[in-house]
């Protein structure tokens, strides 16, 4: 797969297909694939909420799928608009694309941890659930930890990720003409593969209907392996990160 885009980049002449083809590039490279994995769990386990309406389970999914690729492209595009203005002013931002990958990675991890902890124990703290809590009802309750998944994510810039964004598209940005619409483009592709994810789980309720009861059974542990898998994810970024 990678090796099929890599050679669709190096014959690709158009700016906004060059963006595309980066985009999809940083979405299957094993750091960020990984994130996607956890943002693909975290949405499907949107399919157990509200089971006692699927029409409402279905709009969940769908609005996940949405407000996650929104907030990537929310990320990408002002940081992108920020280094291509700084670049056409003839200033360096090496300092600036310095901190942000070293920040990103290392707030990701303990993020992931926090995340998963406060999934599982945050009922008994009666907090705020902020989009993160298995027991919401209604589409807009559930979805908001989407949207907050899409931005921290796109800010996690491992090696892989940072050299596309970073050293080829906000250098082709700076000079294309259109350059600001390159960091949309390259957040959509990015999402995409968890857009597509939604997509189908969503139009899958129609022939999960008939065993939506059964699956309610299930909806308590499968939110508690989600949690798991994001402080497992969380732990490996950290160790990756710290050791």
């Amino acid at each position: 797969m990678m090796d099929f885009l890599n050679q669709l980049l190096d014959n690709s002449q158009i700016p906004a297909i060059t963006a595309f083809l980066l985009g999809l590039l940083t979405a299957v490279s094993p750091c960020p694939l990984a994130t996607n994995v956890t943002a693909v769990a975290y949405i499907a386990r949107n399919c157990m909420e509200g089971n006692e309406d699927k029409g409402n389970a279905k709009r969940k999914v769908l609005w996940s799928g949405i407000l996650y690729t929104l907030g990537r492209t929310l990320a990408y595009t002002l940081l992108g608009a920020l280094l291509i203005y700084i670049i056409r002013r003839g200033a360096d931002t090496f300092g600036l694309q310095q901190f942000i990958s070293e920040w990103g990675e290392l707030i990701l991890g303990p993020a992931l941890i926090v995340i998963g902890l406060f999934m599982l124990f945050g009922d008994k703290l009666h907090l705020p659930k902020f989009g993160f809590s298995g027991n919401i009802n209604g589409i807009n309750s559930g979805t908001l930890g989407s949207f907050i998944l899409g931005i921290l994510f796109a800010m996690a810039f491992c090696p892989s990720s940072g050299l596309l964004y970073f050293g080829m598209l906000i250098p082709m940005s700076a000079e294309a003409t259109a350059g600001y619409l390159l960091p949309l483009v390259f957040a959509i592709a990015t999402a995409l593969p968890v857009l597509v994810v939604a997509w189908v789980l969503a139009y899958s309720m129609q022939s999960m209907g008939k065993v939506m009861g059964k699956i309610a059974a299930f909806q308590r542990w499968l939110n508690r392996l989600v949690a798991i898998l994001f402080i497992g994810v969380g732990i490996y970024y950290s160790i990756t990160m710290f050791a």
